[in-house]
């Protein structure tokens, strides 16, 4: 199975202009690692109008519909952080996080990123960490390690 979250797939410093964008550029990190197809992106932002995809603490893991799965091509992940925050449905938002999965691994995924961002030094060091091989390492479930 190919790597969860490719440092391709990792920007530590970036800017949007809202929800829809920050989404938009979720998406475009998963199609830039090639674990989707641009049209994804779109079934990210049907998601979003239908339910939100913030889950608190200043994170949001948007995915797309089921309509999306024809366009993945791998299980994935993107991690894209917004220092100074993202408005989000009335929420700040820091870390987003997109997935991307066929068949039913995004239940899996969101799981496993649950269990990681409930663990507050966890969650702390992906909110302040500069180094992409430390946010690779962090969101990598528990029991497996990354392939140097």
């Amino acid at each position: 199975m190919p790597e969860l979250l490719d440092r391709a797939a990792v920007r530590l410093d970036a800017k949007a202009i809202g929800r829809d964008d920050a989404i938009r550029q979720c998406g475009a990190a998963l199609v830039g690692a090639g674990a989707v197809e641009p049209a994804y992106v779109d079934t990210m932002l049907e998601r979003e109008r239908s339910v939100s995809t913030y889950v608190g603490e200043g994170v949001a893991i948007p995915h797309g519909t089921l309509a999306g799965k024809d366009a993945v091509h791998h299980d994935a992940v993107s991690f894209v952080r917004f220092p100074d925050g993202v408005e989000w449905n009335g929420e700040q938002v820091v870390l987003c996080i997109g997935i991307a999965a066929r068949g039913d691994g995004h239940v899996r995924l969101l799981s496993e990123l649950a269990q990681i961002l409930l663990d507050p030094e966890q969650a702390r060091a992906l909110r302040e960490t500069n180094d992409i091989d430390e946010v690779v390492r962090l969101l990598q479930p528990a029991g497996e390690e990354v392939a140097e």
